[in-house]
C-alpha cells in the first residue's frame, strides 16, 4: 500500500512540472500546449542557443488568443503568470532569419512548473521565518489542497458529462417517439388516400 501512495505522489509531481529540449529550424514555429486549472501559478525558464543570423520570438497565449507573455529576440529568461480559468495554454517559439539566409537549428531548453512546484518555498520560509520542517509541512499542505482541487474538478466534469448524457438520451427518446408518431400518421393517411383513390377508380367497393 505504501508503494502505491509513493507512486501516486510521484505521478502528481510529474504532472506539476516538465522540462523539454528540442531543436528549432530557422523560419519555423513550434508550439507546446498544456491544460492548466483555474487560479494556478505557472512559472517557466527558457534558454535558446545563440545564432547570429536568427532571431527567436517567444509568445504564450490562451485558447482565446490573449497574450500572457511575449518576448522578442528571446535568448534566455523567465516568465510567470496566474491562470484565470481552466484553459489550454500554448507556448510558441518562432525563429526568423533574413530573407535568403538559412541558419542552423537552434536548441531550445524549456522548464515549466505550475501549482505547488512553481512556488518558491525558500522565499516563503525567509519571509515567514519558517523552520525546515514547517516549510515541508506547508509544501505538503499545498500539495494536498491541489490534489483535492483536482479531484473536485474531476467530479464536477463527471457530473457535467452525466447530465449531458442524460439530457441527450431524453432528447433522443422524445425524437424517436415523435418519429414513430409521424410514421404511423403518414401510414394511416396513405391507407385512407389509397382507399379513396381505388374507390374513385372503381377498383374496389
Amino acid at each position: 500500500m505504501s508503494r502505491f501512495f509513493v507512486l501516486f505522489f510521484v505521478f502528481i509531481l510529474i504532472d506539476f512540472s516538465f522540462s523539454i529540449t528540442f531543436f528549432l529550424p530557422s523560419n519555423l514555429r513550434k508550439c507546446l500546449r498544456e491544460e492548466i486549472h483555474k487560479d494556478v501559478l505557472v512559472t517557466g525558464e527558457y534558454e535558446v542557443s545563440e545564432q547570429p543570423t536568427a532571431k527567436t520570438n517567444l509568445k504564450i497565449t490562451d485558447s482565446s488568443g490573449h497574450t500572457l507573455y511575449s518576448k522578442e529576440d528571446a535568448s534566455k529568461g523567465k516568465f510567470a503568470f496566474t491562470t484565470e480559468d481552466y484553459d489550454m495554454f500554448e507556448v510558441c517559439f518562432e525563429s526568423k532569419s533574413p530573407m535568403g539566409t538559412r541558419a542552423p537549428d537552434q536548441q531550445v531548453d524549456l522548464d515549466m512548473k505550475h501549482g505547488v512546484e512553481a512556488k518558491n518555498y525558500e522565499e516563503i520560509a525567509k519571509v515567514e521565518k519558517l523552520k525546515p520542517l514547517e516549510v515541508e509541512l506547508r509544501r505538503l499542505e499545498d500539495l494536498s489542497e491541489s490534489i483535492v482541487n483536482d479531484f473536485a474538478y474531476m467530479k464536477k466534469r463527471e457530473e457535467e458529462m452525466r447530465d449531458t448524457n442524460e439530457s441527450t438520451n431524453t432528447r433522443v427518446l422524445y425524437f424517436s417517439i415523435f418519429s414513430m408518431c409521424c410514421l404511423i400518421g403518414l401510414a394511416t393517411w396513405q391507407v385512407f388516400y389509397l382507399r379513396r383513390f381505388f374507390k374513385a377508380k372503381k377498383l374496389i367497393e
